[in-house]
C-alpha cells in the first residue's frame, strides 16, 4: 500500500475531494434528517475527510483539540499517515499518539476517524499498533482472513456513509491461518469445525491453483485481499462514493518477517 515515507506526518499523493456532509448539500433529499441526526448523535460536531496522499502536506490538515498534530483530510493523506506510522512502528520509533488525558476527553464528545482497516482477527497484526495510531484515528473492522458477511459489511458502510471516512484499507497478512484452513479443506476435502468452514468455504475463490504448497497459501493471501477489495468496490453505496472520487479502497498486506506494510495491486 504503502511507499516508503518521509518522517513528517500528513501528507498526500494524489489529492481527491474531500467527502461532503450531506448536512450541508442534500437536505432536500429523502433521509437526509435522519442520517444528519444519526451523524450528529454519533461523532458529536466534528466532520472528516480522510485521506489517502503521498504529497505535500496539506494546509487545510486540522488538529483535533488536545492533540498537537495534524489530521488527515484527503484519501492521500491518510494513506501517508498509515506509512509514516508504520516506518515508525518497524524501526521501533513508536509515538503512540492520542492517547493524552485531553485527547481521550475531547473523544468523549464525538469521534473523527480518517481510516477504515479492514483486518484479519490474528492477534500480531493490530492496526493501530502497526500503523502507530492512536484512539479515535482509525475504525477498525475484523474477521478472519478479512471476510465479508453483512454485519462487516454494515460497519464498513457506516464509517464510509455516515462519518465521511474516505479511505478503506483491506490489511491480508503474512501467514494468515484462515487462509491456510482454507486452502487445506479445498485440497483435501476435510470438514473444517463449526464456523469456521463457513470462513473456508467465502475465502475458496481466491484460492490460487497455480502455485502448490506454501507458495498456494502464500499467493492466496494476496488474491483474498483483491477479491474482498473488488467485492467493497461493488457495493452500489460505496462504488457511488468512488466515483464521486471521495472514497478510495486499497488493498495491502502485514509482513510478519518485516512487519512492513505494502500495497497489493
Amino acid at each position: 500500500m504503502i511507499s516508503e515515507p518521509s518522517p513528517h506526518r500528513a501528507v498526500g499523493l494524489a489529492p481527491t475531494a474531500p467527502a461532503t456532509s450531506p448536512s450541508s448539500s442534500s437536505s432536500t433529499k429523502p433521509g437526509t434528517a435522519r442520517r444528519s441526526l444519526l451523524r450528529a448523535a454519533l461523532t458529536g460536531t466534528a466532520v472528516l475527510g480522510a485521506g489517502l496522499a503521498v504529497g505535500a502536506p496539506s494546509a487545510a490538515a486540522a488538529t483535533p483539540a488536545g492533540s498537537t498534530r495534524p489530521r488527515p483530510t484527503t484519501a492521500q493523506e491518510a494513506l501517508r499517515e498509515l506509512a509514516a506510522g508504520n516506518l515508525r512502528w518497524r524501526t521501533y520509533r513508536q509515538r503512540h499518539p492520542d492517547e493524552t488525558p485531553t485527547v481521550r476527553q475531547t473523544l468523549v464528545s464525538g469521534q473523527a476517524p480518517f481510516a477504515v482497516v479492514l483486518g484479519c482477527i490474528d492477534s500480531r497484526v493490530p492496526p493501530e499498533l502497526v500503523f502507530d495510531q492512536g484512539l479515535g484515528d482509525l475504525m477498525t473492522v475484523r474477521s478472519a482472513g478479512e471476510v465479508l458477511d453483512e454485519a462487516v459489511l454494515g460497519s464498513i458502510a457506516y464509517g464510509v456513509l455516515e462519518l465521511d471516512i474516505p479511505l478503506i484499507v483491506v490489511l491480508g497478512h503474512q501467514s494468515c491461518g484462515a487462509v491456510k484452513a482454507a486452502v487445506h479443506a479445498d485440497e483435501t476435502g476435510e470438514e473444517l469445525p463449526a464456523h469456521i468452514q463457513y470462513l473456508a468455504d467465502q475465502i475458496k475463490p481466491a484460492i490460487d491453483h497455480s502455485q502448490e504448497g506454501d507458495a498456494r497459501v502464500d499467493a492466496t493471501i494476496d488474491a483474498n485481499v483483491k477479491r474482498v477489495r473488488s467485492l467493497l468496490a461493488a457495493e452500489p453505496d460505496l462504488a457511488a462514493k468512488v466515483d464521486a472520487g471521495e472514497l478510495l479502497i486499497v488493498g495491502a498486506r502485514y509482513e510478519l518477517t518485516t512487519q512492513q506494510v505494502h500495497r497489493v495491486r
